[in-house]
Formats: structure tokens, C-alpha cells, sequence
């Protein structure tokens, strides 16, 4: 079921387009939505504590504490202190990857071949990488800040021999997820395509920001009573923003 909210609960909205790249400070209460615009959207994010960025996303105890190896809606990201970064209130896709990675410069080059700035302006095929590297240069972080990021809209599954199948077509136009803050968050976010996307032609979708005013979560709150782990995951994030 959709979560909808009236105009005046809404702070923004941006677009940005297939292969490019955002940051932006997203406090606590509120949430973000991200809305797949053309289908076949890929959106690699990365999450920092604002107020103390060597805290950040965690993905091996993400993973662990909620006994899952992707994500979707009642699963929370975790920080590698224990706190809730953010948690997923609402899912229209049902499975985002966690364990692919992003693209790099050369498996660009090799899948999609040469489009630099010079020639092709703001069409160039940027990988993900070097999209989260510059917005991550904005924040005074860089390579050393770069840790295993989840892929929002895209599915990957093992086969029984621990090969990779990436499921084109997962996300269709109009899919959307929404993340609720629960930190004050410093949000990364790439729209190249999948490092295992098999299209050939460099045609990432863009992708809708929506940013709006969701509150704390409840005490019945789906991410926080979805598993134990998670009720003391939020007590830990509560208490770092005590009085």
C-alpha cells in the first residue's frame, strides 16, 4: 500500500537524471522517496551520520541483524554503531541489492565504450563510482569513505553454483521506495546503471527525489517491531539523540 501524504507535508523535489548524482542532508523525522521514472532505475546510495561521518552505513550487520541478504519494506540500515541510519516504510519494488557494488571507469569503458564530457556534456557514461566519489568530495570524504552500498530498484540473485543474475525489467516506471531518517543523515546517491546490467547501450532511467516530513517512528512502527535486533537498534538511536 502506497503511503500518501498532503502537499504541505512536502519539504522538496528534484529530478535527477540516469548517470548522474546527488547529496544532500536529510534530517531525522524526515523521509525521502525515490520514484523510478521510466523503469529499470538503479539508485546506489550511501548513508553517513551528518554530525559524525566516520559513522556510516553498514552493510554486513545491516544484513545480519534482519537475517535477510536484500532489502525491502520493514527493514531498517544500520550504522556501524548499532543506530538506525534510516529505515524502508514503503516499497513498491520488494527486493533492492546489497552486495553488487557500483560500476567502475573500466567496466564502463568495456560494456558501453567512450562518451567523455568533451564530447558528449552532460551525456557522458559516468560509473557509479566516480558519481558518489565527486558528491562525496562536497562533504570533505573520499576514497578512504567508500564502503559496500545498497542498489535501490535493482535485484540480484544467486543460483545454486553462487553465480549472479541481475533481473532486468525488476523496477517499472512509477516504482517508488521511501526512507525514513532516523539520524541526521548525509545521503549519496548514484543513477549509473548496475555494474551487472546486461544492456548495452548506457540508457540509466532518472530517478525522482522527494523529500517530506514522516515524523519518529511509533512504538508499533513495522521497521522497529520487525525483529528484535531492530527494537534495540532504535533504543541505541534514541539514546544518542537524548537530552
Amino acid at each position: 500500500m502506497t503511503i500518501t501524504f498532503t502537499p504541505d507535508r512536502v519539504l522538496w523535489e528534484e529530478t535527477v537524471p540516469g548517470g548522474n548524482h546527488w547529496s544532500g542532508l536529510l534530517r531525522r523525522g524526515s523521509a525521502l522517496r525515490l520514484t523510478d521514472l521510466e523503469g529499470g532505475a538503479n539508485v546506489s546510495a550511501l548513508f553517513y551520520n551528518q554530525e559524525e561521518k566516520l559513522e556510516r552505513y553498514n552493510m554486513p550487520d545491516t544484513l545480519k541483524a534482519q537475517h535477510t541478504a536484500f532489502l525491502t519494506a520493514g527493514h531498517v540500515c544500520y550504522s556501524d554503531m548499532g543506530r538506525v541510519l534510516c529505515s524502508i516504510i514503503h516499497d513498491s519494488v520488494g527486493w533492492h541489492d546489497t552486495v553488487c557494488g557500483t560500476s567502475d571507469n573500466a567496466s564502463i569503458l568495456d560494456q558501453y565504450g567512450t562518451a567523455t564530457f568533451q564530447t558528449h556534456r552532460n551525456d557522458t557514461y559516468r560509473s557509479g563510482r566516480d558519481g558518489l566519489l565527486i558528491e562525496l568530495g562536497k562533504w570533505g570524504l573520499g576514497k578512504r569513505d567508500l564502503v559496500a552500498n545498497i542498489n535501490f530498484f535493482s535485484k540480484v540473485t544467486a543460483d545454486e553454483d553462487g553465480g549472479l543474475r541481475f533481473h532486468s525489467g525488476h523496477s517499472r516506471a512509477g516504482d517508488a521506495v521511501d526512507l525514513r531518517f532516523d539520524m541526521n543523515v548525509l545521503v549519496v546517491l548514484s543513477t549509473a546503471p548496475h555494474p551487472l546490467d546486461p544492456n548495452p547501450e548506457y540508457r540509466p532511467a532518472a530517478v525522482k527525489l522527494t523529500a517530506w516530513h514522516a515524523g519518529p517512528a511509533g512504538e508499533s512502527d513495522l521497521c522497529r517491531t520487525s525483529c528484535e535486533q531492530n527494537r534495540r537498534g532504535f533504543i541505541n538511536t534514541e539514546r544518542f539523540y537524548a537530552c
